[in-house]
């Protein structure tokens, strides 16, 4: 890899540094805006909302007891008190460490860089000050800046912005202007992003085979450089050296040495095995990697565990059937921690692991013989451990083990692997290992609900991701039973519906149990690739972030294991959480470094079962199938056709004065501007 690749990638990665893209339906709590069910009276956001009729009434009489005698200010500031009902409150009120207790209001001084031609919305905060600056209001929410110190008021009891700060630029310093990570502001009506036409779908997605083995997992490495670690449903893992796109090379991976063997104590069948592989964030420095596998703990004694069926959630494993001859809770889910063999202080050269455990992490038991996830992920953001698991098992979760909050069947959970627990808090909280709780995970608010749950509502939650441009896209596959394979955006506290609901249609009717769904926000039924509704199990991917097929990017990718179909999805408008979804071509390309073997009479590769996407440190996208480890490559090579595979030149920002059709406008500040300046100066570099 030549010096000008490493500065090319370098510099994609300062630029994701510099502007990252957070804006995403959310509420101030983290979680995600709902359908309200009861329409709000006072404030304008009926249908999806971050308030409840509760917040409504508080909201109303926290702007009665202002008593704000002029009409014009006080449409005003109902507008700006309602801000935190809206869908995108989270961006509108972010200030990075601090909350804030007033959305941002748009103010064109603090931006070279809008385009809204309205200076009255421009200008929201000023024409805030213009109209209310003397007008008396009680308890005024703007007796505070924006880190939540007080100002010093001109004069005492004050209750007119006049009396409060010296200037509109002083006023406007504390509540307007950008974010700092390209949010959205409020210019007095609810949030509506630019609703620009999608791009034409991509021509289809060209592969190239570069391995023949079959991998569960991948997993960069941690470093940044151009290996990773794969991993094998048996209980395997193995470092690898990834070629160069267009080398013509394949990946460099030896089999019969790998970095780590855990076959003695994996279980492996058809739906059991090692699941998922997970390396620190601080790999580079303390070597430490978690392992997530079943085991049999009639084979083994250091499988033994709680059964997932117990007291706590109303099931006796005496009464659950067998299942294919097995006993109840025979087989455990575990999460173990690992570290690196070689020099302590350089784990990044080590070629290979120690099997012994350095501690359990995590084990329980399973009732069933199908529907237990396993994927472990990092969150990018947090730090935290994430780890996916399914309802246990049985058809139409028999035991509702998904909506029972007392169960960790059917939840995304969220540990924290870096603290150890004492053992009063093991036993106060009745952990299943050796981890504990991120202090903002959702039970603060829900005491109801187990301490290490992130989300729930799952079925089989079968492989997600984090979008390496915006953390806060979470995205997981979850599989459908009858009718409907989904994909969620995960957030904080979501109830994703199952079993009551798959994907958006009722499944199983309960009058006893009130929940507020998250529906999927793309999917597809069995009947679009099976006409008599056959075998369909999806596999979620990636958001496709490298430059090597630009027609592709910012498109999330996903597949069926079975169908060998493929769709890309489009997000329309930009950051809304809504998609448009198109089931895309693909074919081998002909050049591929390992011949690819074809569908018999077509040009579709044979690629057998899709079991998991991976993604290396480049952005790059592979597909792990039965047949081999298969990359995304530029589009060209396969004769599929894209505008933009020989562009050269670099985009500019929109003119002034265009006018996007929404009152809210995306702050931009002066990081695009630099980027540019990057960008310019490494034209120069290559001219």
């Amino acid at each position: 890899m030549g010096s000008s690749h490493f500065f090319i990638i370098f510099l994609l990665n300062f630029l994701l540094i510099l502007c990252p893209s957070v804006s995403l339906p959310l509420c101030t709590d983290s979680r995600a805006p709902l359908p309200q069910k009861i329409p709000l009276t006072f404030c304008p956001y009926n249908g999806t909302s971050c308030c409840n009729s509760g917040d409504d009434k508080q909201l109303k009489n926290q702007y009665d007891a202002m008593n704000i005698s002029d009409s014009s200010c006080a449409s005003l500031v109902k507008s700006i008190l309602c801000a935190k009902c809206d869908q995108f409150s989270a961006d509108l009120f972010s200030t990075g460490s601090a909350p804030r207790q007033l959305p941002i209001l748009c103010n064109s001084t603090t931006s070279a860089n809008f385009t809204q031609s309205s200076q009255a919305t421009n200008n929201f905060c000023s024409k805030v000050w213009t109209t209310c600056q003397n007008v008396s209001i009680v308890n005024s929410p703007f007796a505070a800046s924006l880190k939540g110190r007080a100002p010093t008021p001109v004069k005492s009891n004050s209750t007119k912005l006049t009396d409060l700060w010296q200037s509109q630029d002083d006023f406007c310093n504390a509540f307007g202007g950008a974010s700092g990570d390209e949010s959205v502001c409020f210019a007095g009506e609810p949030v509506a992003l630019n609703t620009t036409e999608p791009l034409s779908p991509p021509g289809g997605l060209c592969l190239e085979k570069i391995g023949n083995g079959s991998y569960l997992d991948m997993a960069a490495h941690p470093d940044g450089s151009n290996r990773a670690f794969f991993s094998s449903q048996q209980g395997k893992i193995w470092l690898a050296t990834i070629p160069e796109v267009d080398s013509g090379k394949v990946l460099g991976l030896d089999e019969s040495n790998p970095f780590l063997d855990l076959t003695d104590e994996v279980h492996f069948d058809t739906q059991f095995g090692m699941m998922g592989i997970a390396f620190h964030p601080k790999f580079s420095q303390n070597g430490r990697f978690f392992a997530s596998f079943n085991c049999d703990k009639q084979s083994w004694a250091g499988c033994a565990g709680r059964c997932s069926c117990n007291s706590d959630v109303d099931c006796d494993p005496s009464k659950l059937p067998s299942d294919s001859g097995t006993r109840p809770c025979q087989y455990q889910t575990v999460i173990a921690e690992f570290t690196v063999n070689g020099t302590a202080n350089q784990p990044s050269e080590a070629k290979s692991a120690s099997p012994m455990e350095v501690r359990r992490i995590f084990t329980m038991g399973l009732p069933f013989t199908s529907h237990h996830g396993g994927q472990i992920l990092f969150g990018p953001s947090d730090g935290y451990l994430y780890f996916m698991m399914g309802d246990g098992g049985g058809i139409g979760d028999p035991y509702n083990f998904s909506q029972n909050k007392k169960s960790l069947l059917g939840k995304i959970m969220r540990l924290d692997v870096d603290s150890t627990p004492s053992a009063a808090e093991i036993t106060k909280l009745a952990l299943w290992g050796n981890y504990t709780i991120p202090k903002d995970n959702p039970y603060i608010e829900d005491k109801e609900l187990r301490p290490e749950i992130w989300a729930l509502g799952m079925r089989n939650p079968w492989r997600c991701s984090f979008d390496s441009a915006r953390p806060s896209y979470f995205m997981c596959a979850d599989v459908g039973q009858d009718h409907y394979e989904e994909v969620d955006l995960i957030t904080k506290g979501g109830n994703y519906g199952w079993r009551m609901y798959e994907g958006d249609r009722l499944f199983t009717p309960s009058k006893n149990t009130s929940i507020n769904p998250i529906f999927p926000v793309m999917g597809y039924n069995h009947s679009d690739i099976n006409k008599d509704e056959g075998s369909a199990s999806i596999t979620g991917g990636y958001f496709y972030r490298s430059t090597t097929d630009p027609c592709m990017s910012g498109k999330y990718l996903y597949t069926d294991l079975y169908a060998g179909a493929m769709w890309a999805a489009t997000e329309t408008p930009e950051d809304s959480g809504t998609f448009n979804t198109t089931e895309i071509p693909f074919t081998c390309a002909g050049n591929s470094p390992i011949s690819c073997a074809l569908v018999p009479g077509s040009t579709v590769p044979a690629l057998g079962y899709i079991f998991s996407y991976g993604e290396d440190n480049n952005k790059d996208v592979y597909l792990l199938a039965s047949s081999g480890v298969y990359r995304v490559v530029r589009p060209s090579r396969c004769k599929y056709t894209c505008s933009k595979e020989n562009a050269t030149d670099i985009a500019t920002p929109a003119a002034p004065g265009t006018s996007p059709p929404s009152a809210a406008i995306m702050l931009t500040g002066s990081y695009k501007n630099l980027v540019l300046l990057l960008l310019s100066f490494w034209l120069m570099v290559i001219s």
